[in-house]
Order: C-alpha cells, then structure tokens, then sequence
C-alpha cells in the first residue's frame, strides 16, 4: 500500500497532466464535428489494423486444414470426372475414347529424384489405402509417374524421369500416337517417338494420353511439343515434349484407379 502511495505522489505533477489532457481531448471531440470525425477515423484505422492482424494470423494456422480441405475437393472432382459419361471436349479426360469405374486417391509426395537417369517418388499413400502396382500418377497439370509398389502405408512411384518407363501418348489433334519417354537429360522434356511421318506435327501441339492402356485413361494432358525430327532412315517422328509438369517440385498427388482392371485382365489370362 505504500509504495502505491509514493508511486502517486512521486509522479502526481505527470498524472495531471495526463488526466487534464485526456480531459481536454474529450471535451475537444465532443464539441467539435470536425475532430470527432477525425478521431472516429483514426479509431476505425486503428482497429481495423489489429482485427487485419489476427485475422492474418488466424489464416497461417488454418493453411494446413483448407490444403487438405481443397485436395479432398479436388480429389472428388476428378473422379466424379472420370466417371461421367459422354464428355466430348474435356481437357483432362476424354470418356467417349473409353469408359470405366474410376477411383481417385490424394497422395503427399514425401521425396522425389530428378537428377538420376531412373528416378522414382515416394508418395504417403499405401496398400491400406487402396493403392496398388501399376496405377497411374497425376497432378492438376499432366501426369507424373505409375505405382511401382506399395507397403502398407507407402508407394513408390516410377517417375516420368525414369528411362525404364514407357507411357502411351497421342497428338490431341490428330490422334496419331507413339511411345513417350525420356532420354535422361533434361527433368523438363520428354521424348514422343514412333509418330508416323503423315501426322501433321506442329510446335506447341499439345500431347495427351491415348487411352490405349489401363493405366491412364485417355486425355490426361503431358506438355507442349518442344521441336521434331524425322529419325533419319526412318519415317517416324521424334518429338520432343515440354512438360506441363515441374517434375523438380512437385507437392500434391492424384492415383488414378481403374476399378475394371482385374476384370479386363481376366480376358487375357490362359490356363496352362
């Protein structure tokens, strides 16, 4: 109690000052339109800014949540897209080339090589989430790879950067096709061989998947021609694709399943 006392008398002279100006300012916007409204606005400024900061720090902490709210959103989409039937012009999947019971799985990429000739990626998705051998691996911007294997919570996955992975893929405009790989040098382009010399090949045409596998379903887009060759002595393309893909940072995954698969394999398995 009284080094309460003391604090006040020690410092009573800058106390009234205080009190007096904090008087006068009150007395001042209140009898004054013009410093009214000056302080209303300086008041609102002031809030505004703090209720801009909480929220700004309300939003960091709930960045992780939404992610994983939009890539459930976006996973739904997709399959709900695969599986719709008589889509003539889509830019992702073309079901009229071929229809099937698709299911789409979200993955997190936990590692990924891009500097080796065979590279591959590990995915946080197993065998206890339905992922298998041999189902392909996209994002939002073209394909990235096909499950190799899978543990019970992992996969790892067959990067389109690995010179032992050979995928089926078409010109979107004229339908002609060939075999994509990749020739293990630079992690952006890709190579498109054995196109027939007649398709009408032109830069910046877009390559696709044809559907001709059970892997990816027709559509599913992979880059831009970058430049082509007729391989000499030969009457067939070799083209060059730029990736739509960053295959040097990639963050968000799709598996595509096709839940027909064991029935169609079926057809092609002998006794004996």
């Amino acid at each position: 109690m009284y080094n309460i006392v003391d604090f006040f008398i020690r410092f009573k002279n800058t106390l009234l000052f205080l009190l007096l100006l904090t008087i006068a300012l009150a007395l001042t916007v209140q009898t004054h339109s013009y410093q009214r409204s000056k302080f209303v606005n300086s008041a609102n400024f002031v809030t505004g800014g703090l209720y801009d900061w909480v929220n700004d720090i309300d939003a960091y902490f709930d960045l992780k949540k939404n992610n994983k709210r939009l890539i459930q959103e976006n996973r739904h989409l997709r399959q709900k897209l695969l599986n719709v039937s008589g889509v003539h012009d889509s830019t992702f999947v073309d079901t009229t080339h071929y229809h099937g019971d698709y299911t789409v799985y979200s993955a997190q990429v936990i590692s990924n090589n891009y500097s080796k000739l065979d590279n591959y990626i590990l995915i946080d998705r197993g065998a206890e989430e339905g992922i298998s051998e041999e189902l392909g691996v996209i994002t939002s911007h073209g394909i990235v790879g096909v499950v190799e294997k899978a543990s019970a919570h992992y996969a790892r996955v067959i990067s389109i950067l690995n010179t032992n992975l050979a995928i089926n893929a078409q010109l979107k405009k004229s339908e002609h096709f060939g075999t994509l790989s990749w020739d293990g040098k630079k992690p952006n382009v890709v190579q498109l061989s054995d196109v027939p010399r007649i398709a009408d090949v032109e830069v910046g045409d877009t390559i696709m998947t044809n559907g001709r596998s059970l892997i990816f379903p027709k559509g599913i887009p992979i880059g831009t021609v970058k430049s082509f060759k007729l391989v000499e002595g030969d009457n067939y393309y070799l083209i060059d694709v730029d990736l739509f893909n960053d295959m040097t940072s990639i963050g968000n995954v799709y598996i595509i399943k096709n839940n027909d698969q064991p029935e169609i394999d079926s057809l092609f398995t002998t006794d004996g």
